[in-house]
This record gives C-alpha cells, structure tokens and sequence, in this order.
C-alpha cells in the first residue's frame, strides 16, 4: 500500500503536544534506558517497538479496565488500547528524534457495532515510512513484528468484508479516537462509543 504525508513538513512528525507528550519526564526516562542498549536509530526504533508490544499489555488480553489515552498516562499504567499504545510508541520514537505517524485500520471487531479503529503508527527510516502495529501479539494468530520493508502486522484486512486499510500518515492522533478514549468510564463504557472508522 502506498502511504501519503498528511503534511509535507516532515518536523511535525516529531512534535509533542497533550497525547503524545515525550517531553514528559516517564517518557524520557523509558526513552533514555531503550537508547543505551540500541546502537543506531533501527535498533532504537526495534526495541520501543518490542518495548510497547509486549511491556505493555493490551487491556482487552489482560482485562484491565483502566482506559489511558496519553502516552506518559499509557507508560505509567502498562496497559491501553492499541490506539493508546501507539501513543506511547510514537512518543518514545520521536523523543529520540525519529519521525513517527499515526496510521489506521477499520477492522471486524466482535466488541462494537462490528467495526472498530485499529491504530498503528509509521515510523520513518531509510528515507521510507513502514508501518508498525504495536497492539500486543496473542497466541490465536496474532504476531506483529518490527519490520522495514514487508509489513507483519496483527491483521491483515479484508476488503471483501469492508475492512479498510486507510493510507495517510496523520502528524497527530485521530480526534475521534482520542475523544472516545477521554470520555470513557471504563473499557467496557469505550467499547460502546469506540469509532468504527475515521
């Protein structure tokens, strides 16, 4: 699939602001221990990915009912949303001055109205932007991998059954999903108000 900028400007890919807040000191300090270990910008880039994928849980898999939408609140509670770890994905990635998208999916989902929005981020290296699902593998044939060139993301979609793989890179969250993750009591409350698209 081929992935368009949503703004030419590629600084805004590294912008903080109220979601993903890398100038938070949790962010840093997570930013900063993942940068000793990674000699370059890839492996830096490898192990935040590895790092929210399996760090922090998936609230659904683990059933956690806390519903944090910004990437600091995403860190210090070790659990979100796929939306919501990709939050916290981007803000560890452009705390170190990788630029970093948010991308989406529109997928079957058996907990809404029978589609939800699935978010992932891009991440820029080589000169090329590659998708990165950061969800949380399970065993039931889930296995996101950090990849630069062949995608191996949670799902693949389905057009026959209207799933849709939507190709601009947003500079900054989706306003739908992060209006229903603040306004949600608990995870069961944002199930039922969670967008089934953008």
């Amino acid at each position: 699939m081929r992935l368009t900028q949503e703004k030419p400007d590629l600084s805004v890919y590294l912008a903080a602001d109220e979601v993903v807040d890398h100038h938070h000191p949790l962010v840093r300090e997570v930013a900063a221990g993942l940068a000793r270990t990674s000699a370059d910008a890839y492996a830096y880039a490898r192990a935040a990915f590895e790092y929210v994928r399996d760090a922090i849980p998936h609230s659904q898999d683990v059933g956690r009912n806390e519903v944090p939408w910004r990437a600091s609140d995403v860190l210090r509670e070790r659990t979100g949303i796929c939306t919501a770890k990709s939050h916290a994905l981007a803000a560890l990635l452009r705390a170190e001055g990788i630029p970093t998208g948010f991308c989406y999916q529109r997928l079957r989902d058996d907990n809404t109205s029978g589609y939800s929005l699935h978010g992932l981020v891009a991440v820029r290296l080589d000169g090329a932007w590659h998708r990165q699902d950061p969800r949380g593998n399970i065993p039931d044939g889930v296995d996101a991998q950090f990849r630069i060139g062949e995608e191996r993301l949670a799902w693949p979609v389905d057009p026959e059954c209207n799933e849709v793989d939507y190709p601009v890179l947003y500079a900054e969250p989706s306003p739908v999903a992060v209006r229903a993750l603040r306004e949600a009591r608990d995870r069961l409350h944002l199930w039922q108000t969670y967008p089934s698209g953008l």
